[in-house]
């Protein structure tokens, strides 16, 4: 199965490590070290045109991992996918 990200970028469902809210996550030190670290090493891809929401980071192949900001809310990248929390099909909010 497949997400599309936005701007007809999709990736494989089984290669998502994490999606995170862009707004509540880089409130943290952590993660903005992450995202400039995987900025440096030519890693995040922008698909977004508005205000990106999320930052989604799959498995790559080649380099490691791939790290997404795109402007698709969380939520609905969750619904887009069949992923389940603790055995239940997620349904979103």
């Amino acid at each position: 199965m497949y997400i599309h990200l936005g701007m007809g970028v999709v990736v494989r469902e089984e290669d998502v490590i994490g999606i995170f809210d862009m707004e509540n996550t880089t409130v943290s030190e952590k993660m903005r070290d992450f995202l400039r670290r995987a900025q440096q090493d030519n890693l995040v891809e922008d698909v977004c045109y508005d205000l990106p929401r999320s930052v989604v980071v799959c498995r790559d192949f080649v380099c490691g991992q791939r790290v997404y900001i795109t402007q698709v809310a969380p939520t609905t990248l969750l619904r887009r996918s069949r992923v389940e929390l603790r055995g239940v099909p997620f349904k979103g909010v």
